[in-house]
C-alpha cells in the first residue's frame, strides 16, 4: 500500500479519536411550563479556605427540564478545589447529561505533597485511592470530607468547553446547583447534601453555571 495511503489512514483515525473525546453540545435548559429557557443563576462563590461552599436555593432556580430529564436544584455549590483525577464517560445512564467526572481535593487534599501519595483513580462513575505501607497522607475521615467525585452537568457550550480544557493537577473554580435528576422512565440520580460521607450516594451530581481552570 502507497505510504501516502497510510498517512490518510492515521490522519482519519486521528480524527476520529478527537470526535471521541469532545463531549455533545448541552440541551438547553427549559421551564418546566412553557418550554422558555431557563437562566442559570450563580450560587456565591467559596472562598479557597473553604474549598466547598453549600447555599438555599432561591425561587429563581425552580426545578426545569432538560431533554427527557426533570432537574430539581437542592442547594448551591461552589468549589475552588484541585483536580485529583479526570475521567470521562459516553455510554451508560445520565453519561448524555453529565459527560465528564472530577475528583477534586480541597484544603489540605489539594496539596501536592498529600495527594501525590495516593494511588487516585476513577471507574464506574467511582473514585478510588490507595496509599503505600507508610500509611495515609491525611487522617481517612479529612480525606473523605476534603475530597471527592464530582458528576459535572455543563449547564451550556462555554461551561463545556472550559471543562473539555481541564486537566488533573489544575485548579478549578466552578459554581453551580447540587440537583436531582428524575428522567421521563423513572431513573433517578440525586447529588449528596454533604462532604462528610463516603461510598455509594456520596457523589456530587452539579449542575455546573461557571467554570475556569488554571
Amino acid at each position: 500500500m502507497p505510504r501516502w495511503t497510510w498517512i490518510l489512514i492515521a490522519a482519519g483515525l486521528a480524527a476520529l479519536l478527537w470526535a471521541s473525546r469532545q463531549a455533545p453540545a448541552p440541551a438547553p435548559a427549559q421551564a418546566l411550563s412553557g418550554g422558555s429557557p431557563v437562566a442559570c443563576v450563580l450560587p456565591p462563590m467559596s472562598s479557597a479556605a473553604e474549598g466547598t461552599r453549600q447555599s438555599e436555593v432561591p425561587p429563581a432556580m425552580a426545578a426545569f427540564r432538560i431533554g427527557e430529564f426533570t432537574v430539581s436544584p437542592l442547594a448551591g455549590f461552589s468549589a475552588q478545589a484541585r483536580v485529583l483525577s479526570r475521567q470521562d464517560y459516553r455510554f451508560g445512564p445520565g453519561s448524555d447529561l453529565s459527560p465528564t467526572d472530577l475528583a477534586l481535593g480541597w484544603q489540605r487534599m489539594a496539596d501536592p505533597a498529600n495527594y501525590g501519595r495516593l494511588d487516585i483513580s476513577q471507574s464506574g462513575r467511582w473514585y478510588h485511592y490507595r496509599w503505600g505501607a507508610e500509611g495515609p497522607p491525611l487522617p481517612l475521615d479529612e480525606i473523605i470530607r476534603s475530597s471527592a467525585n464530582m458528576h459535572l452537568v455543563p449547564a451550556d457550550e462555554n461551561v463545556a468547553r472550559a471543562l473539555s480544557r481541564v486537566r488533573p493537577d489544575q485548579t478549578v473554580r466552578l459554581q453551580g446547583w447540587l440537583v436531582e435528576v428524575r428522567r421521563d422512565d423513572g431513573w433517578t440520580w440525586r447529588s449528596s447534601l454533604t462532604r462528610e460521607d463516603s461510598g455509594a450516594g456520596a457523589c456530587e451530581l452539579i449542575y455546573v453555571c461557571a467554570l475556569s481552570s488554571y
